[in-house]
């Protein structure tokens, strides 16, 4: 039963005795029950004080002295916001501001409220009252005005030299400014001034507490003790000290005495948070810290801890805000900034990580973590010769660390040292007591293909650490790097009979099966560790791979479709399973799937990426725009997403939105190949095409070695007529980037500039090259039908559709040659591809237009009007719809799907039809 329920249960069972004594006792007066709550409070014994106080309040609400002391109780006992709200009371019902204001401002100072104490406080503060002068004293110190705040207490010590609450205050300030020895002299004066003064004891004990004198600082909180037995924070100090030094039975023990002092306090509330978290009782300690975040919001030690727990929960982005928030009050937490960093490294937001680090960088840390951090940080972005020299620092300040000594390794690996990166892994290697840098270090050697230095690695290891499953399968690599299979299978099996359910040796021994071309071998050592091991997904996913390497569709989805039932819950099944849907025409299940994985993780980047990719599948442009959105918000720093929220713009035919996306990507990456292309594009569209070609010319400036800018240049050459100009632009980025898209370019470009004979006999020849590519098959069953090869296409599509089945594209082509061939075979092949892609555009075209042929005009104009709807400033498709409107008698519709086509202002093969359909219809 919960803390809250059990009060109410009390307060019912209070209420109910009340209920039954008044009969035989007259109720007692709220003058009577303060007087008793005061006795409570002499005794020590807060807490039946307070019930006596609301005993009070439920006789007279209005009882300004009752209301004024339950404040002083709550705030004493750390609860800001309960004190707030009595004391505003007491200062509604006008009980003298010289009591109200003190209390008032110290249940402001637990909210973290300071610059309200200074407000609220103003007029009350200049009647020189001690008590609220030191409290805004401390608002002004939490404010950063400790100079202020130092005139404050001087003014208290000028009337009151002797005062120890000032004495101790003004020590604290010295504390804070780096005067140690100033601060003790402070304490030990209001010592001697007071020796039995609470505040000045706890001063001296938490003195002693920062110069690291823990058994000191504790027997100077037992003297606290000694004076106040119920102290609400002693305790929590105490346990604090504890906690630091591991003893954590003792700092509980000390802690149940302060849940007893204080119940429901929220620091006693939040120091519980903290040592469950100290013992990695996260799921306790997130508890503990929504509770005091419920109660105060702004509680920033609170927000820091709630950050940690996150953190190490995995619930990166719910990390991250935290962590912002308190960096953004707090910028000097060097601990703060770390945390932050790690989150954004989690999530790949390499440069945001970077702008956290600056700052401490700048700062002349000596921080080995941030050092670490920073060297990640660029191995991420890259730029290995920096991450190498923040490494090195970091393994500088840890010469013993082998995981520094493993990371300034890799990084010069990356930064192509090799001799430096294998001599740091080699140290490394002396110095870890697990295989791990042992295995980093046979890796690397295996990457640079020292196969026999890897393999003398990888055997020491296998000497050490003879049970280690991942040594062995790491054998098996090194063993297959050097062509022997036979001993590389045995490796990989003895991994296996080492760890049953160790998925990489299964794994490594189906590639081994498919490598010598036998996939039912493959098949057969997959089934075999998945019924081992029931709910693997990586099984599960290797047998769908090998299910689609085989052409089988739907036996690649049944296998996804078990990995992610076996594992409802885990993100990686379900994105797959998500991309085959997709991937198969299965958007409706691709978007369920999406929602329902998004809902149970609202914060993970990827899925709301599938949701969004589902959402445009399904024609939800603005579900898929306001999913994108939650995304950017997520990651404000991420070219890629404003990226995508630029394409959903441009399908929702908004370039101008699109255009300002496009800016905000490159305003993060200006170095953003992507983005530098869409913009050129967008340029174009505006008919700017000279800064279009600057752009592309830019691109090609910047990046030489990429492809992507000759590219550019090259399609705007060809979409303006261009096609000689832009031929050497695309053999350029041929050279460049060896892909069939880049070759069909070259291809369209020679037709389009007269050299078709020059580009038929490089098209068969790439074909030959590649027989098994399709794009180059496709591309040359296109030119066929471009050419009016109809039987000659049908033939290539035909052969193009035995080898892909359900391919929809093909059977739509194919289709289309059957048609021009008077091929009764057109009708069922197109609605064979309708069946595929009934929301294509093109597909539907094909049918609608093959049953304008073929007299179905009352069938074609339904489908027609379809195609028209999803492809509006398509002409051919509205000639086709106009077709068919006058076959089947609507001579007006007709009419104005024919003025359409020819109002696009755009050539097109049929637009001398058209005309005449427009002339016969007027």
């Amino acid at each position: 039963m919960s803390q809250r329920v059990n009060k109410l249960a009390l307060a019912t069972m209070v209420a109910a005795l009340s209920t039954g004594l008044v009969a035989c006792k007259k109720q007692e007066s709220s003058e009577t029950l303060v007087a008793q709550a005061k006795q409570y409070q002499q005794k020590g014994d807060m807490n039946a004080a307070m019930i006596q106080l609301k005993n009070a309040l439920q006789a007279n609400p209005d009882d300004g002295e009752a209301r004024f002391m339950l404040a002083s109780a709550y705030v004493d006992n750390g609860d800001g916001a309960a004190a707030e709200k009595e004391i505003r009371r007491a200062i509604s019902l006008k009980y003298p501001s010289d009591k109200t204001m003190p209390i008032l401002a110290k249940a402001l100072l637990a909210q973290g409220q300071f610059q309200k104490v200074l407000d609220e406080t103003a007029e009350e503060g200049k009647k020189n009252g001690a008590d609220l002068a030191l409290y805004r004293a401390e608002a002004l110190v939490a404010l950063k005005k400790r100079d202020e705040a130092g005139a404050v207490l001087d003014q208290v010590l000028q009337t009151q030299p002797k005062n120890a609450l000032a004495l101790s205050a003004k020590g604290r300030l010295l504390q804070m400014n780096g005067d140690p020895e100033g601060a003790m002299r402070l304490a030990d004066e209001a010592l001697a001034a007071e020796p039995q003064s609470v505040e000045a004891l706890m001063f001296k004990a938490d003195l002693l507490r920062v110069q690291h004198k823990t058994d000191e600082a504790i027997a100077q909180y037992d003297k606290v003790l000694a004076v106040k037995p119920n102290h609400r924070s002693v305790n929590i100090e105490k346990a604090y000290l504890e906690l630091s030094a591991g003893q954590y039975d003792k700092a509980q023990a000390d802690l149940d005495k302060a849940k007893k002092i204080t119940p429901g306090s929220m620091l006693v509330t939040y120091t519980q948070a903290l040592l469950d978290f100290s013992q990695n009782k996260n799921a306790a300690a997130d508890e503990s810290i929504q509770k005091v975040l419920r109660a105060a919001p702004e509680h920033m030690p609170t927000i820091l801890l709630a950050g940690a727990v996150a953190l190490r929960q995995g619930s990166v982005q719910q990390a991250e805000r935290h962590l912002r928030k308190y960096v953004e009050k707090y910028p000097d937490n060097v601990y703060a900034r770390k945390m932050l960093a790690m989150a954004l490294l989690k999530t790949g937001q390499s440069p945001d990580a970077l702008s956290v680090l600056t700052p401490a960088l700048k700062g002349g840390t000596d921080d080995l973590q941030v050092f670490a951090l920073a060297g990640e940080t660029y191995m991420q972005v890259r730029d290995f010769t920096k991450a190498s020299e923040f490494f090195e620092k970091a393994s500088s300040k840890a010469p013993d660390s082998a995981a520094l000594h493993i990371q300034l390794g890799i990084s010069k690996l990356q930064k192509g040292e090799e001799a430096k990166g294998l001599a740091e892994l080699e140290a490394a290697v002396k110095l870890d007591k697990t295989p791990q840098a042992g295995m980093v270090l046979a890796r690397a050697q295996l990457g640079l293909k020292n196969y026999d230095k890897a393999l003398a690695t990888v055997s020491a290891l296998e000497k050490e650490f003879a049970d280690n499953a991942a040594v062995h399968e790491l054998k098996g690599l090194v063993l297959t790097g050097k062509k022997d299979l036979a001993g590389a299978r045995a490796s990989f099996e003895k991994a296996a009979s080492l760890k049953p359910d160790y998925y990489p040796a299964t794994g490594n021994l189906a590639m081994l099966a498919i490598t010598e071309k036998k996939p039912a071998e493959a098949k057969a050592v997959l089934q075999r560790f998945l019924d081992k091991n029931k709910k693997s997904a990586e099984a599960m996913t290797a047998l769908a791979a090998l299910a689609g390497m085989e052409k089988n569709v739907p036996e690649a989805t049944r296998w996804l479709e078990q990995a992610q039932a076996e594992n409802p819950e885990a993100v990686g099944p379900a994105t797959r399973l998500i991309t085959q849907y997709l991937s198969t025409n299965q958007q409706q299940k691709a978007l369920t799937l999406a929602r329902k994985m998004q809902v149970a993780n609202p914060d993970n980047p990827e899925l709301l990426d599938m949701l969004a990719k589902s959402q445009m599948a399904n024609k939800d442009l603005d579900g898929a725009l306001e999913t994108y959105s939650k995304l950017a918000g997520a990651q404000p720093k991420n070219a890629l997403v404003q990226m995508a929220i630029a394409n959903v713009h441009m399908m929702l035919k908004n370039p101008t939105a699109a255009e300002e996306d496009v800016k905000k990507a490159l305003q993060l990456q200006p170095d953003f190949p992507a983005a530098q292309i869409a913009y050129a594009e967008l340029l174009f569209n505006k008919k700017q095409v000279d800064q279009a070609l600057a752009q592309a010319r830019a691109l090609q400036k910047k990046h030489p070695e990429s492809a992507a800018g000759f590219i550019v240049e090259g399609d705007i050459l060809m979409k303006t007529d261009k096609p000689a100009q832009a031929l050497p632009l695309y053999e350029k980025s041929l050279s460049l980037s060896k892909t069939a898209d880049l070759l069909i370019r070259v291809l369209t470009a020679q037709r389009a500039a007269g050299k078709g004979a020059e580009a038929d006999k490089r098209l068969a020849q790439a074909i030959q090259q590649y027989p098994k590519d399709l794009r180059l098959q496709l591309f040359r069953a296109e030119m066929s039908l471009r050419d009016k090869q109809y039987k000659q296409a049908a033939e290539q599509l035909e052969a193009m559709s035995k080898e892909t089945p359900n391919n929809a594209a093909i059977l739509n082509n194919l289709a289309f040659a059957y048609q021009q061939s008077k091929d009764s075979r057109a009708l069922p092949t197109a609605e064979a591809a309708y069946k595929l892609a009934s929301s294509e555009p093109a597909i539907i075209d094909t049918l609608g237009w093959i049953l304008v042929e073929q007299g179905d005009a009352k069938r074609a104009v339904p489908l027609l009007q379809q195609a028209v709807a999803k492809a509006p400033q398509a002409a051919t498709l509205q000639y086709h719809l106009a077709t068919a409107l006058f076959k089947s008698g609507d001579k007006a519709g007709a009419r104005k799907a024919a003025e359409q086509a020819l109002a696009s202002g755009k050539g097109f093969a049929q637009a001398d039809e058209a005309q005449a359909l427009l002339k016969q219809l007027q």
